[in-house]
């Protein structure tokens, strides 16, 4: 699968290829070719599936995913594996419980590739996606409230704040604001509506589409994918083995964040409390790091798959030392907070 952020380069719309970003990386980054078990969270087309099964004969696989669709697609997948493959429909956010329900009790390695996929993004009737218009959808799941349910039926001060903290929208009040204005006369129910909308309040760069930061927000918001992925990372580290390695690939700034300052918090680098307060013992780090920044896709790769430009690959090793047993610090950057402006209202 292609990269699963959506950016200027296309990443809403048009037809791709399924290629696996930063492929080589990951597998040098998990240590595959050394054999062990390991979870792909985010099975998508099993393009990591594949090149982990490759690396090493003795190689098995747990893959998550879900969207249903993913996992009927991975049937061929899942008969050519031979038995050294479980697909299992699911939130990687339950990790944990899944791969010790699947009969293992530690892991080699575990990755994640973060946000919506080329398939997704494809299908028209999946409403991810602005440059096809269809059903103002975006469940991953197809189960639950959809984009349309949130947008018709959130208030001016809720949508103002999807679009300003997962969206990074500089116009989210106004934006949100002219969506409370129109579904009084007529609710939204295609991606087009909503489009056309944002496209009449927002200028942007060329070649960036001004709704790129609502469907992004929307998006993130429908599916939890912020608060998914803080429970992914703390299930990961009660499931991994020492030696066992995390590897993350990340598009998004809000994600790449979290990913960031879990592993940066894990591995000890996280700046200790003020002079002013009592002491406290750190607890022993639980990962060291394996990637000092963040590995970034070669020009080459950007060239064939514009998709990939954003990405950004975090990696780290399992200690021996036991899980943290707090989030404190992680959860925040998932939460969308609620901001006052001057006059005590809510941004």
């Amino acid at each position: 699968m292609t990269g699963r952020g959506v950016r200027s380069t296309g990443a809403a719309g048009g037809p791709a290829r399924h290629v696996p970003v930063l492929l080589a990386e990951v597998s040098e980054a998990l240590a595959a070719a050394r054999g062990g078990v390991f979870v792909d969270g985010t099975f998508g087309a099993g393009g990591y599936t594949q090149a982990i099964l490759k690396a090493n004969p003795a190689n098995r696989l747990i893959a998550i995913d879900r969207d249903p669709e993913a996992i009927a697609a991975g049937a061929s997948l899942l008969a050519k594996a031979k038995g050294r493959l479980a697909l299992i429909p699911g939130r990687f956010g339950a990790m944990f419980e899944i791969v010790t329900e699947a009969g293992f009790e530690a892991v080699d390695g575990v990755v994640l590739d973060i946000g919506v996929s080329s398939m997704q993004l494809d299908q028209a009737e999946r409403g991810f996606s602005f440059r096809h218009n269809g059903p103002l959808d975006m469940r991953m799941e197809r189960t639950g409230l959809s984009a349309a349910d949130l947008v018709n039926g959130a208030s001016e001060a809720e949508l103002a704040d999807i679009f300003h903290f997962y969206g990074e929208e500089r116009r989210a009040r106004a934006i949100a604001r002219a969506i409370i204005e129109r579904r009084r006369t007529r609710q939204f129910e295609t991606t087009e509506q909503l489009a056309d909308l944002v496209a009449g309040l927002v200028r942007t760069e060329p070649g960036i589409h001004p709704a790129t930061r609502v469907f992004q927000a929307l998006r993130i918001a429908v599916n939890d994918e912020l608060g998914e992925l803080v429970l992914a990372l703390h299930a990961a580290e009660r499931i991994l083995k020492p030696g066992g390695r995390l590897a993350v690939v990340a598009f998004h700034s809000l994600e790449d964040r979290i990913v960031k300052q879990f592993m940066a918090a894990r591995a000890g680098r996280v700046a200790g409390g003020s002079r002013y307060l009592p002491a406290t013992k750190a607890p022993e780090p639980s990962f060291t790091l394996v990637t000092k920044g963040p590995v970034l896709p070669s020009e080459a790769e950007a060239a064939r798959n514009p998709r990939a430009r954003s990405a950004k690959l975090r990696a780290a090793e399992r200690t021996a030392a036991p899980p943290h047993d707090t989030l404190h610090g992680i959860v925040a950057l998932a939460e969308l907070p609620r901001q006052t402006d001057a006059r005590g209202g809510r941004r």
